[in-house]
């Protein structure tokens, strides 16, 4: 098929290039020039593993493009993704500026049947407004031809994207049209000729909330686990033990069930927001939503709380070694991360930071203030192992791989002091306090 694909962001790119990977021809269209030059180059905008890769390939087999403008592609596109930011607005809710602008613009060109996705999380009746507004620029070019939106959330996961779309656990997709459901699920079938109870046909609303709910579900299994390790904290209780015993109920599984040092990304804090006010303006007042924003928003405070009452509120002779800054593992992706919450209260009482991520430092120098470089507050160290000189407590922030195992004796060689925050539960206690640690988790008292 001929897609085209709006947007070349995170979803927008492994979108379109997993389509051209299984031998689509696909046209990826953004309106910033810097990176469409950069994207023909091979060179992307983000981290993420195993993607560059593949652009380049396909790039060479000539069965994936960039283009700035949508009027190029329109007229040879079977379908049309929109894959565009949908970032919180001033009061919570989606901005739906970008996905109603690409509709815009698809009325503006498109002159054949084709099918319109929305790609993008978009809350519930936003493919009703995307309709009208497709419509109405065909009637004021008075063009007859007909089309359908479909509703098709993403899920993927920041690090583990590629094998998340050649691999679902799901496809969801909301029609109107039986013509429309034909085309997407011609679409979708190479992926799902193994698994094909895998795809979700739905009423196109349905699938908008469905997003919403799954991502709020997501982010409330981790803010209940990390308000019950704030509680073994308290009362002596491994909350790791507890974790496994409750992970081995089927009804409840294993899956974000690790507490730590609080969620961030570009999905689950403005997916909660965004149902939070889909709630208001529907007359329901969203008890739990609420307590799983404020409940995150504590955690994140959880870490430099525990260095403050080992420390002091006097930080101004302490050095703190940091690893990890993206908000997880395998992303550069540093958005609502819980690293620059620790950094601003570290650099509030006075401390110097010395910080380490193996693919987020580049993005983290734009990120945090060029004053804390200069005045020598903030430093980048080039190796893990370069950030524990001299410092009188580690904190793990992001449990990339390579920080699963340290050198223990290494580390006690090149630090100050031999404290240990894990803000992500990832080391044995017991080995910790063998290695003559002091170690500090999260809801392991």
């Amino acid at each position: 098929m001929n897609i085209t694909v709006i947007g070349a962001g995170y979803v927008g790119l492994v979108t379109g290039t997993c389509f051209a990977e299984l031998g689509n021809h696909v046209t990826c269209v953004d309106v910033n020039k810097e990176k469409i030059e950069n994207l023909k180059k091979g060179i992307l905008p983000i981290y993420e593993p195993g993607l560059d890769t593949m652009v380049a390939s396909n790039l060479a087999e000539e069965r994936l493009h960039f283009v700035t403008s949508l009027k190029e592609v329109t007229t040879k596109s079977d379908v049309i993704f929109i894959a565009v930011g949908t970032p919180s607005d001033t009061d919570g809710s989606a901005d739906m500026q970008y996905v109603l602008e690409a509709a815009k613009n698809i009325g503006e060109h498109i002159n054949d049947y084709c099918v319109i996705v929305d790609k993008s999380t978009v809350p519930v009746g936003v493919a009703d407004q995307v309709t009208q507004i497709i419509q109405d620029g065909l009637t004021k070019r008075g063009v007859t031809t007909t089309f359908d939106v479909v509703s098709n959330p993403e899920f993927l996961r920041e690090g583990a994207a590629i094998d998340d779309f050649m691999r679902p656990d799901r496809i969801i997709i909301g029609v109107t049209s039986k013509n429309a459901r034909s085309i997407m699920l011609d679409l979708y079938t190479p992926i799902l000729r193994s698994n094909p109870e895998k795809i979700y046909f739905m009423n196109v609303k349905d699938a908008e909330m469905t997003k919403y709910v799954a991502n709020a579900m997501l982010a409330t299994k981790i803010s209940f686990m990390n308000e019950m390790a704030t509680l073994c904290d308290r009362m002596g209780v491994d909350v790791d033990h507890v974790r496994l015993g409750i992970g081995s109920d089927s009804r409840i599984g294993n899956s974000f069930i690790y507490p730590g040092c609080g969620y961030g990304g570009s999905c689950f804090p403005k997916d909660v927001k965004a149902l939070v006010k889909m709630a208001e303006i529907n007359g329901v007042d969203p008890l739990v939503l609420r307590a799983v924003e404020e409940r995150n928003a504590h955690q994140k405070q959880v870490l430099p709380e525990k260095i403050l009452k080992k420390f002091g509120n006097d930080l101004s002779n302490i050095t703190i070694a940091v690893w990890g800054l993206s908000f997880k593992p395998g992303t550069d992706d540093m958005r609502e991360a819980s690293s620059i919450v620790l950094l601003q209260k570290l650099m509030a009482h006075g401390a110097t930071v010395q910080a380490y991520d193996p693919v987020a430092m580049p993005g983290a120098r734009h990120i945090f203030p060029a004053e804390w470089v200069t005045a020598e507050k903030l430093r980048f160290a080039e190796h893990q192992y370069d950030a524990l000189n001299n410092a009188d407590a580690l904190v793990l922030v992001t449990e990339w791989k390579s920080f699963c195992y340290p050198d223990l004796a290494v580390m006690k060689k090149l630090m100050r002091q031999h404290v240990i925050f894990d803000g992500r539960n990832q080391y044995d206690p017991k080995q910790m306090k063998d290695a003559e640690f002091d170690y500090y988790g999260i809801g392991r008292a």
